[in-house]
């Protein structure tokens, strides 16, 4: 019944005020009116008035429920006065409980307080007109009672239409917040995946390209030189697709939704199946401080000389922050490799201290800032500033005086949670 009076409020106002008509003049008209009146005389032309006037308003009695007590009250007044003492003057408490249902509590204290002036008349001329030992207060009490217990009940209905309504407004809320807390995860998790893309794509291709260049080179004069090149290019695509692989594996979230039941995934069987993949390599852990050493070695064998320098030990270094290190270390001798020529040289430097604090610096003699093309804001930079930022570090990045570039990363002590 809810559901339909949201959807048709006009025809349910009509049927609910056609039933107090319809009740009013079968009183009327069956004459039961007589046997509860004070005043059986009253003309018949008074009695349909205010029938009308009780029943036909209740039309509005939802939208404007103070606008019809209005002309309802004068004829309540009416009908206490000549003794009619109609039932459907009733109505009145009607009118009461959508005043209270649908106004404020001072509006409905104004509204009850002008319905006393009908029940105050009938009750003083009731103790005058039929017996002097009834006072008026027998009539009042129970009348004022009664109003009074039906706008209590529209306060309390309305509390819970408002309760109820707090209720969904907060479900609607939390459904918006945790649909933007999903978002917000999901732009958060692409960010870190593309930025990891970035650092394992772009370094071995890098490495790649390089140790390509120089197989190309040597190829002509040293054959043996070309086949260490093209196994180093193979152990590096083999490295590069095993951690692509597996950072891809994280974006699926449900192989089996999309695969037809007991269809092999094709992505993890064509490495070891080219031989491009040695067995387990999708698995592999991120990369931590303890891989260091192979990624110079890696850096070296493309043809970029590298001094490292190391004081202090990374083994009280929270995961977080070791792979942060190793990421910028890595895009810095990266960027060496794609922009420094072919004569450069790197330096690196990584000092633990306490707390998880770590500094590491990168330099070489490359070209200078007209080299590194990405160093003014490129994906490279922006990755390593974001990393940094995860542990409220600083990171520096420019060309040293003379020639060459410099990166210089320090994470601070953690702070106690």
């Amino acid at each position: 019944m809810r559901a339909f009076d949201r959807r048709h409020p006009l025809l349910w106002d009509v049927l609910v005020t056609g039933f107090f008509v319809t009740a009013a003049f079968t009183d009327v008209l069956g004459g039961g009116w007589r046997y509860i009146t004070q005043n059986p005389q009253a003309p018949t032309w008074l009695i349909v008035t205010l029938s009308l006037g009780f029943t036909v308003p209740l039309l509005w009695r939802r939208t404007h429920p103070v606008a019809i007590l209005l002309p309802m009250l004068p004829l309540a007044v009416v009908n206490a006065w000549t003794g009619t003492d109609l039932q459907s003057s009733l109505t009145l408490l009607v009118v009461t409980f959508n005043i209270a249902l649908h106004t404020g509590l001072r509006t409905l204290l104004a509204s009850y307080a002008v319905t006393m002036i009908p029940i105050v008349v009938d009750g003083f001329r009731n103790a005058t007109e039929q017996a002097a030992d009834q006072s008026p207060d027998q009539t009042i009490v129970p009348q004022a009672t009664r109003l009074a217990m039906v706008a209590i009940v529209g306060i309390s209905y309305r509390t819970r239409q408002e309760y109820l309504a707090s209720l969904v407004e907060r479900a609607a809320q939390l459904e918006v917040e945790r649909d933007q807390q999903a978002r917000l995860a999901t732009a958060a998790e692409r960010t870190r995946i593309a930025r990891e893309m970035h650092d394992i794509i772009g370094h071995n291709l890098s490495v790649i390209t390089s140790l390509a260049d120089g197989g190309s080179y040597a190829a002509a004069k040293n054959p043996e030189r070309a086949a260490q090149a093209l196994t180093a290019i193979g152990t590096t695509s083999r490295q590069a697709l095993g951690e692509l692989r597996r950072l891809l594996d994280v974006l699926r979230t449900d192989p089996s939704a999309t695969e037809p039941p007991g269809a092999e995934p094709p992505g993890p069987a064509l490495g070891p199946a080219l031989g491009l993949e040695p067995p387990g390599m999708e698995m592999a852990p991120q990369p931590s401080l303890t891989d260091l050493d192979h990624l110079i070695e890696g850096v070296r064998s493309a043809g970029l000389p590298v001094r490292t320098t190391i004081h202090g030990y990374a083994t009280a270094l929270p995961p977080g922050r070791q792979l942060t290190v190793y990421r910028v270390i890595q895009e810095a001798l990266t960027n060496t490799l794609k922009h420094g020529g072919p004569d450069a040289t790197s330096t690196v430097s990584v000092s633990y201290g306490n707390g998880g604090a770590v500094t590491a610096t990168v330099t070489d003699t490359g070209r200078g800032s007209t080299a590194h093309g990405n160093g003014s804001g490129g994906r490279g930079l922006t990755g390593m500033r974001e990393r940094t930022a995860l542990y409220g570090g600083t990171l520096e990045s420019g060309p040293l005086p003379d020639h060459g570039w410099r990166v210089h990363l320090h994470l601070p002590e953690e702070t106690p949670q």
